[in-house]
């Protein structure tokens, strides 16, 4: 799976939100939004696409919305019938503007632009795996530091943020589930087995859950390794194998969305991953990619206007069924707070076309959605990672993503500026981006929730903001030298574009 380096996260200023939830709408509360699933091919014949069709959410209506699919020669392939969003497939090319007509329907689009047959996760660059003589050298020097986990000791990330001193403490509570949706976690990982939930585990591959056993692993381990260690950041048991996770107490579901074909997170997907974890009661989800294929969703256009419809009403969902999410800031290091960014990524499945756009009218899915937490990327002398995006009002929180540039460590075995954690097969490796940052959020944000089970999304991500460590706006960020400023941090102390509320820190957490 290739993974893309130029990815960006928006968080949400309060103008965002209301101006969001405004054109959007609350979800009305519902019980379940489980699908109503037909027998329709997840593999559509050449030349069909999905689609998205959101409509009022009573059923009169919904029932009507789906004889007009039916007419217009779409195939329903699940119904979420308590946030109004049908999932279809159609090979009639008039067949969103056709639905867009039909009474009832509030908005319909495709979720690609090139028929069913590169991904949107936020690392930076390829996996690095752990050497046996760096993993020798780990376990000499983690055994003389008395630490438990034998690759602890190359673990930076740790100490960065106390979440060594913090497990000693509250390692996390197994009542707190934390989903990654992702490209499928290992489950039979020795790290992570301990603390796997299975039964909050699913394949939402094509906008149906599979729970069938091992359905949520990664298709193709040596490439899709992204959703395993960014588990083992998460909840890595302190067992005495390996590494340990920021919350090694807490459980950990995969929910996979990656297509397998191309490894894209196309919209329908996510839809049911969200409402599948609300309705399995996780209370934290960890979301380090974006929903393909536009890397930002105008809306003024009505099929990117639909998926921006579609996830919003089932994160939404989530979030009122008790469930916080967390997403990644990005890895293009642009000011997201700027009047224009250039987009030449999309539709990243097809051919893209360059276009500027406007990051306050066009929404990153699902990072800059209402409530969802935005998470930056620290290095090991806590300065925003190069390559990490920024702005204020935009970044909720940081967190250590890793830096393999500026920012090494100088007092570990292997010296590498990247996070080191679980890899499929039983391994590990090392890897860097804010898909590394927002999992040690999430991390932080269970241990909260588990010392404090009834805090809601809203009251949790308060927490989480008040418990962080803000350095503040560096004098200077001329990290290569150069003499000019390779960013500039606006704010002050209390908040700010490179860090938000402040870095996480996982001991102030549970003290």
């Amino acid at each position: 799976m290739a993974h893309l380096p130029s990815r960006r996260r928006l968080a949400l200023a309060v103008p965002v939100v209301l101006s969001l939830t405004a054109s959007l709408g609350f979800l009305p509360a519902a019980a379940s939004a489980a699908p109503a699933t037909t027998s329709a091919t997840q593999a559509a014949d050449a030349g069909t696409l999905a689609y998205v069709v959101n409509t009022k959410v009573d059923h009169r209506t919904i029932e009507s919305v789906k004889k007009a699919i039916a007419a217009a020669d779409g195939t329903v392939v699940a119904t979420y019938d308590k946030i109004g969003v049908i999932v279809v497939h159609s090979a009639n090319p008039s067949f969103g503007a056709q639905i867009r007509a039909v009474r009832g329907v509030q908005s319909a689009g495709a979720t690609r632009t090139s028929p069913l047959s590169p991904a949107g996760t936020t690392d930076e660059g390829a996996a690095q795996p752990l050497s046996q003589a760096e993993a020798a050298k780990a376990a000499a020097a983690s055994a003389a530091a008395g630490q438990s986990e034998p690759l602890e000791a190359d673990q930076w990330d740790l100490r960065a943020i106390g979440a060594d001193k913090a497990a000693e403490i509250n390692p996390g509570s197994s009542k707190v589930t934390v989903a990654v949706i992702d490209t499928g976690v290992d489950d039979t990982h020795p790290d992570l087995a301990p603390n796997f939930s299975a039964s909050q585990s699913a394949n939402c591959v094509g906008g149906v859950a599979d729970t069938t056993p091992g359905a949520w692993r990664p298709y193709n381990p040596t490439e899709d390794y992204h959703g395993t260690h960014v588990a083992g950041e998460i909840a890595a048991a302190r067992n005495g194998i390996g590494v340990a996770g920021i919350a090694p107490g807490v459980k950990v579901a995969g929910i996979k969305v990656s297509d397998p074909t191309n490894g894209l997170f196309y919209p329908e997907n996510v839809v049911c991953a969200f409402v599948f974890a609300a309705d399995h009661g996780v209370e934290i989800t960890n979301n380090s990619y974006y929903v393909d294929p536009w890397l930002y969703n105008c809306m003024d256009d009505p099929d990117q206007k639909a998926i921006v419809d579609a996830v919003n009403r089932a994160q939404l969902y989530a979030q009122r069924k008790g469930t916080l999410n967390l997403a990644s800031a990005g890895n293009s290091a642009d000011d997201l707070d700027s009047d224009a960014i250039v987009d030449d990524s999309s539709p990243d499945d097809a051919t893209p076309v360059t276009r500027t756009i406007d990051p306050h009218e066009c929404f990153d899915v699902p990072t800059q959605l209402p409530g969802v937490v935005t998470v930056s990327a620290t290095g090991v002398k806590n300065d925003k990672s190069y390559y990490s995006s920024y702005g204020y009002g935009v970044i909720d929180v940081a967190a250590p993503g890793g830096d393999r540039l500026y920012q090494i460590p100088t007092d570990t075995p292997s010296a590498n500026g990247r996070i080191l954690s679980t890899m499929p097969g039983g391994g590990y490796g090392w890897l860097q981006g804010t898909s590394m940052a927002s999992p040690h959020a999430a991390g932080v944000a269970a241990l909260l929730k588990s010392k404090h089970p009834w805090a809601t999304p809203a009251q949790l991500q308060a927490l989480l903001k008040a418990q962080a460590v803000n350095p503040g706006c560096p004098a200077s960020y001329d990290q290569d030298g150069n003499g000019t400023q390779d960013a500039t941090c606006v704010g002050n102390k209390r908040v700010n574009g490179f860090y938000g509320w402040g870095i996480v820190n996982a001991l102030r957490a549970v003290k």
